[in-house]
This record gives structure tokens, sequence and C-alpha cells, in this order.
């Protein structure tokens, strides 16, 4: 399964579908809260407009440029974009982070407070992991550096794997689910994208002869 993921289109493939949702959604928001036009459910967000903009708008950068970064023939052959749409990640994830944190303070809570906590620290997470990429890649330490992106882009589009796990259950029932199982379902899902990310960091750190000649070559 993983030798499907290491080519360069199922992969992109692969985490397009991941993040469809977030970014589509996302997409929508962009639209909707200059003109006032959003659904009732999200009326709660319009208390901070320019954090939710910034949030819709840094999450379509994210979840876009995000999967360019993954792809091995793409980082060896176009490294000029590979560095460019890198900074925009980072910079994007940045904003993601500090925009979801702002959120948190600004906006009366949906949900319990379970969900408002982990929302917290998987904000304050993707700001350490984007850091840390940063300090990696700074150190020459492409290998760290890689293993830290993934974990900032597993913790940045958890809300994929919740949107994966949530829409068909609405789909099928017709309403979103609520309640306190529902959060613990909603924690569990972004956590399981998280889990995914260190299972594929462990899956590459076993495969030392590719990796050390492409530390090599970018070394070089």
């Amino acid at each position: 399964m993983f030798r499907f993921f290491r080519r360069p289109i199922p992969l992109v493939l692969f985490l397009a579908l991941f993040t469809a949702i977030p970014v589509l959604t996302a997409l929508i928001d962009v639209v909707q809260i200059p003109s006032g036009a959003y659904p009732a459910e999200s009326a709660h967000l319009a208390v901070a407009p320019v954090s939710w903009l910034a949030h819709a708008l840094a999450g379509i950068a994210f979840g876009i440029t995000g999967p360019v970064q993954f792809v091995r023939a793409l980082r060896n052959r176009f490294g000029t974009l590979h560095r460019v749409t890198g900074m925009v990640f980072v910079l994007s994830g940045v904003i993601l982070g500090l925009s979801a944190l702002s959120l948190l303070a600004q906006v009366t809570p949906q949900r319990t407070v379970l969900v408002d906590i982990a929302r917290g620290l998987f904000g304050l997470a993707l700001l350490v992991a984007l850091t840390l990429a940063m300090a990696a890649i700074r150190n020459r330490d492409f290998l760290r550096h890689r293993a830290w992106v993934i974990r900032s882009y597993a913790v940045g589009m958890g809300l994929g794997a919740v949107s994966l796990v949530f829409y068909p259950i609405y789909i099928v029932t017709g309403q979103a689910p609520t309640g306190f199982a529902s959060d613990i379902l909603f924690v569990a899902s972004w956590v399981l994208s998280i889990a995914i990310g260190e299972v594929v960091i462990r899956h590459l750190s076993r495969s030392p002869p590719s990796l050390a000649n492409e530390n090599r070559q970018r070394g070089q």
C-alpha cells in the first residue's frame, strides 16, 4: 500500500481527496463571509469575521500546497517550486493555527468543552510542528524536516478526517451529528489523522537507502 503512495499522481490524488471537503468548505466561506450570506449554523462565527476569513483563506492555501510538499519527484525535479510552495505552506499554516486560536477565544462554544480543548491543542500543535520543521530545514536535516511537515499537515488538515466520518452520517441521517458522543467522534477522527501521519513517518524511516540518497542529493 505504501508503495502505491510513493508514486506522484496517486499520492496527490489521495491527499486531494482527503482535503477536498475542508478546502471546498473554505472556498464557500470566502465567498459568503464578505456578503454575510452564510448559513445559520455558521452565524456564531460572524462575531470574528477577520479571523474567520483569515482561517478560510489560510485553509485553502494550506490544503492546496500541502500535497505538493510530499511528492518526491516534484521535490527532486522542481526544487524552486518546492521551496516556493513550502513557504506558502508554512505561512498559511501559521495563519491557520493563529486564526484557529483567535476564533476559539472570540466565538461562543457550540460544542462541549472537549472539542474546545482539542481545537486549542491542535492549533498549538500545528504552530509547534511548523516551527520544528523550519528549524530542521535550517539545519539541513531533511529527514526530520519532512517528518515535521507531515505532522503539521496531519494536524492542520485533521478536519479532512472529521469530514470523511461526519459527512456520510449527515447524508444518511439528513442532519449533522450532535451531542457528547459526536464530540468524542469529532476529536477521535482528528486524532486518527495525526496517527496516520505518524504511521507514514515511521514507514519512511524504515526505508533508509532511498531516503539517505535523497538527503545527500539535496544537501549537495
